[in-house]
């Protein structure tokens, strides 16, 4: 290699370690959150195995997915249902109890069905279960009952989880 090709090669390494330092710094990451309603208007919640309180199913987006796909998976592996039509983006919020850069798509899920794989606690998920809205179980998180109220327009939008 000649002293041009070695300070070119140099100085692109150090861009690329400069830029991967930046986003690690700077990362954004994307969670989802699911509505989901059966036929009679109850709502979907879980409980998880390693918090307390009861959720909308949900968690984080992988590399390389669509968040939209991350919910369809969620949904999938917390409830064992299938969506069977497009998820709808509800809204987009900024939770920042996890952090300065971390974010929750809310969707709706207008049709679903079982799957083969009902839905078994296991290590993540210890219950899922459908409520009626006005005999929600104890301990639903307030960010939970916060979406909950938005969903049924008892309250505006907030940006904020």
């Amino acid at each position: 290699m000649q002293g041009d090709d070695v300070t070119s090669l140099s100085s692109r390494l150090l861009r690329r370690v400069l830029l991967t330092a930046s986003l690690m710094r700077r990362a954004v990451t994307l969670g989802v959150r699911l509505a989901v309603r059966d036929d009679r208007g109850r709502v979907l919640l879980v409980r998880h195995t390693y918090l307390p309180g009861w959720y909308m199913p949900g968690g984080g987006v992988d590399l390389g997915e669509t968040a939209a796909d991350a919910g369809k998976r969620e949904l999938f592996e917390e409830a064992g249902l299938e969506a069977t039509a497009p998820l709808d983006l509800f809204a987009l919020y900024h939770n920042r109890i996890s952090g300065r850069r971390d974010h929750v798509a809310l969707f709706t899920v207008s049709a679903f069905k079982e799957t083969q794989s009902a839905f078994r606690p296991n290590l993540e998920i210890a219950e899922a279960a459908f409520f009626d809205i006005s005999d929600l179980p104890e301990n639903v998180t307030p960010s939970t009952l916060r979406r909950l109220d938005e969903l049924s327009g008892k309250s505006p939008i907030s940006d904020i989880w």
